[in-house]
């Protein structure tokens, strides 16, 4: 049987600003979350991370199967069955952030009433109607999981989301079906009986359910008991069940990488390439044939023009050094969790420590937490799209509509600076510390109004 998972050492990491109210001092975990890596580390040990990105992410299930008490006891304390008790003493919604369900006849049933759930009714379906509780994004009340989230997002660079399973004993909540995730399963309360099966699509980018007749036998089956882990890649077929004459089955399934592949980001960065290339290049600004767009297959000849206009920009993409204009880094840091703070509240941060000037030295804090990123100016005061540099973070972003879909509630946060800035910002995010009088700019004047800026949203500290 696999060892236990490394104990935490002490929290490192830059020093955060000074906060509204005091913080209470962080629980115990069995996890260690030094560095985002150490956090991963711990969360599949024993296997070696560098033997699961070679041997398994992306190409097959991983079972760490653990007897192991002191960590079934602390995934128990993640999530529990009689958490929904207080949890829906704040206000929770049916469809929004629970779901009520069952497999029947190889279909997902759902059993939602309207509006607000209570947990005599939610505890009622799952005792006389055997039903499975789906609890959506508990990162967003339940702090070890926001977390171990909150690292997993900087480890990743993408989105990480979760969901709960509450399933009674001799039950099944889902039908056979494959996701568009990579999805890793922690046991936490009674034990999953689990099938697994070969892909339809490899690598899909859908969710979707299939019959059981068309799915073949289990390539892997296996019961998973609290303290185990489950890693498989999207596409995965899968569905599970809790034994008959048993308690019920708490897990969590953690959840990443969607719309993360080459494909989505050839296709997010291209139309920054080509807007690009269209102001330099006259070729592709000379119009299509006539009546181009009114043929019903493509002409030989536009075939071979956009062939060679791909191959122009091809030559771009392997010359240029500039940092690429990317939805999909604004789309990740507008919508992650922001970093994880112990205690009460949501206060945002404020500044702290000295007011940075010309002779003082200075370092990024929050790295994870902040992308870099190049893109025309989305307020420009003339007629001419200027390019701006663009440095956003996830400093102030709101835990409790992560993963829940909320444009209308989802806002930017961050910085922007003339293009001169580039370098001078280059400098910052390479260096373990730098002198402000030493970055790259004309002035004393811009060196100075440039780390004011970034102190002032606590993305810098003087040291």
């Amino acid at each position: 049987m696999p060892k236990k998972a490394k104990l935490a050492g002490k929290e490192q990491g830059p020093v955060p600003c000074k906060r509204a109210k005091a913080e209470a001092a962080c629980a115990p975990s069995i996890l260690n979350f030094a560095n985002p890596s150490s956090l991963f580390e711990s969360l599949i040990s024993p296997i070696r991370t560098e033997t699961f990105f070679k041997e398994f992410w992306e190409q097959k299930p991983l079972l760490i199967q653990r007897d192991d008490p002191t960590l079934a006891t602390y995934y128990q304390s993640l999530f529990r069955l009689t958490d929904l008790k207080n949890l829906c003493s704040q206000g929770i919604y049916y469809g929004r952030d629970v779901n009520v369900c069952r497999c029947v006849s190889g279909k997902k049933k759902v059993l939602n009433k309207d509006g607000k759930a209570h947990f005599l009714q939610l505890r009622k379906d799952f005792d006389q109607k055997r039903a499975t509780i789906q609890f959506h994004q508990p990162q967003r009340f339940k702090d070890e999981l926001w977390r171990i989230q909150e690292k997993l997002e900087c480890y990743f660079g993408s989105l990480v989301g979760s969901n709960v399973y509450i399933t009674p004993a001799g039950s099944q909540g889902l039908p056979p079906h494959y996701d568009d995730v990579e999805v890793f399963i922690l046991q936490l309360e009674g034990e999953k009986h689990w099938r697994l099966y070969s892909p339809t699509v490899v690598l899909a980018r859908e969710y979707s359910v299939e019959a059981e007749t068309q799915i073949g036998k289990p390539t892997h089956e296996f019961t998973l008991k609290p303290g185990d882990l489950l890693y498989f890649p999207r596409g995965t077929i899968h569905q599970a069940d809790t034994p008959p004459g048993l308690a019920h089955s708490t897990h969590v399934t953690i959840s990443t990488y969607q719309n993360n592949s080459w494909g989505d980001f050839l296709l997010d960065t291209i139309s920054g390439l080509v807007f690009d290339t269209l102001k330099e290049d006259m070729d592709l600004r000379t119009g299509i044939p006539r009546q181009l767009l009114m043929q019903v297959e493509p002409t030989t000849v536009a075939t071979k023009r956009l062939s060679g206009f791909l191959r122009v920009l091809a030559d771009r993409l392997e010359g240029t050094k500039e940092l690429l204009s990317s939805d999909m880094k604004k789309d990740f840091v507008m919508h992650r969790l922001p970093p994880y703070h112990a205690g009460e509240g949501t206060e945002l941060l404020t500044p702290g420590g000295k007011l940075p000037k010309l002779d003082s030295t200075v370092r990024l804090q929050f790295r994870d937490h902040i992308v870099l990123t190049v893109g025309p100016d989305q307020n420009p005061s003339d007629e001419a799209q200027q390019k701006m540099v663009y440095l956003y973070h996830s400093l102030k972003n709101r835990r409790d509509t992560h993963m829940m879909g909320s444009e209308e509630e989802t806002e930017f946060h961050g910085l922007r600076f003339p293009l001169s800035h580039v370098n001078a910002l280059k400098q910052i995010w390479s260096s373990s510390a730098i002198s402000v009088k030493d970055l790259q700019l004309s002035t004393d004047e811009e060196k100075e109004s440039l780390v004011l800026s970034l102190w002032t949203e606590c993305l810098i500290q003087v040291i």
